[in-house]
């Protein structure tokens, strides 16, 4: 949620930057009312609990005194009366400015550059040069079916669309790309942690998800729970309205998970192959951090991430997101974008976010400095999507019969 004080203290500065990001004018002037209409609801309550506390006082004087009490007892509950109404008063208004203010994004960086959409990202460097082929390459969908890795017919048979069953060698390498990257995140001080794959709604408006995009969630209704879209939600929410040390900080962790996505607003886009699952898995950073320390971790997030797919040999370019692609919760965004051959495009597999006190200030994540209790910054990043990275490995490494060849640093994890 974004920083209400400073929404009152400098309100034009707030909705120059967030209409960079497309939200408009009017829902800010709405915001910016409804706060005006809480402060003075707050300024209500406050002078009647006032007359309340100096009439109690007066009462036990007339008591002590023998005074006739009955015209202040009068005045008195006229009063109560009036404390108790405005404090509904202010409980509706509160309430009114928090479900608006949790459909309002975070204020982007200065440093997000203006633009419409991903055409307008910012290109920041390449790392490897991709492959010349002396053939044309295939997409990874003709290469899975051809190496009987994937199976997508069967998928729809268990489910729906968008869903895969991988066989034999194929979901051998999911299983090898899963300890590869944990066991890599681990290298780079993330612990690695294990969380459960169905949270509850306070999680996800803790990292942003609900409101605004109930529709791509996937929800068990008699129980008010949801399959995950992203690990960010349980690891980032295991500290929701905790007050942590200065000591402790920064927290640094990986975890694998499924993901689940219903992909509501992607219809006609990626119908085949793997790109666009309702289900995938995906290894996650997550660091929680002091203010002053956060820019530092992002940092070693993306070179985390970027120095993964080296490892594996697959080319790749890191990009600075615009503000018309740059995520709800995010302050600022770089994506790795992985080389396939098969499409001849770079396509998005990780994006690393600072949400700076975005997510901490509806999570109520704070910790101690001194005296005071601050706002902690949350960062995430996929480190990596599983299913993407496969795609990578089976168009960068394969061969002109078909055949696909292996990463030097997961035989390991294959036992070849």
């Amino acid at each position: 949620m974004i920083d209400l004080k400073l929404l009152q203290k400098d309100f034009e500065e707030v909705k120059t930057k967030l209409t960079r990001k497309g939200v408009s004018v009017e829902l800010l002037e709405e915001l910016k009312n409804k706060n005006e209409a809480l402060k003075k609801a707050k300024a209500t309550f406050e002078e009647f609990q006032a007359k309340r506390n100096a009439m109690s006082k007066e009462f036990g004087v007339y008591k002590r005194e023998g005074k006739d009490i009955n015209e202040l007892k009068e005045r008195i509950e006229a009063n109560n009366l009036k404390v108790d109404e405005a404090l509904e008063i202010q409980r509706q208004a509160t309430e009114a400015l928090e479900k608006l203010a949790m459909a309002v994004p975070n204020i982007p960086d200065d440093s997000v550059p203006d633009g419409a959409d991903e055409n307008d990202n910012i290109e920041l460097k390449k790392v490897l040069s991709p492959r010349e082929f002396s053939f044309t390459p295939k997409e990874h969908w003709e290469l899975a079916e051809q190496n009987g890795w994937i199976d997508f017919e069967r998928g729809v048979k268990l489910a729906t669309s968008r869903f895969s069953v991988s066989f034999g060698m194929g979901a051998r390498l999911e299983r090898a790309l899963i300890n590869f990257m944990l066991d890599f995140n681990r290298s780079r001080g993330f612990n690695e942690v294990s969380v459960p794959a169905l949270v509850n709604r306070a999680a996800l408006e803790g990292t942003g998800q609900l409101p605004k995009f109930e529709e791509d969630l996937y929800k068990i209704d008699s129980q008010e729970l949801f399959l995950i879209p992203t690990a960010e939600v349980p690891v980032t929410n295991l500290y929701q309205d905790e007050i942590l040390s200065a000591e402790e900080l920064p927290l640094k962790m990986t975890a694998y998970t499924s993901c689940f996505r219903k992909e509501a607003g992607a219809a006609g886009r990626d119908t085949r192959g793997m790109i666009r699952q309702h289900q995938f898995h995906k290894v996650e950073l997550v660091a929680i951090t002091k203010p002053d320390e956060s820019e530092k971790v992002f940092d070693e997030m993306v070179a985390c991430a970027s120095d993964i797919l080296t490892a594996l040999e697959l080319p790749h370019r890191l990009v600075n997101l615009c503000t018309g692609d740059l995520g709800f919760g995010a302050a600022y965004t770089t994506d790795i974008e992985v080389w396939l051959p098969g499409q001849n495009t770079y396509r998005e597999i990780s994006s690393v976010s600072n949400t700076r006190e975005f997510q901490a200030r509806r999570a109520k994540i704070r910790f101690k400095d001194g005296k005071k209790n601050e706002m902690v910054h949350t960062l995430n990043g996929s480190s990596l999507a599983v299913g993407r990275t496969l795609v990578a490995i089976m168009e960068n490494f394969q061969q002109e019969d078909g055949t696909i060849t292996i990463p030097e640093v997961l035989k390991p994890y294959l036992g070849v």
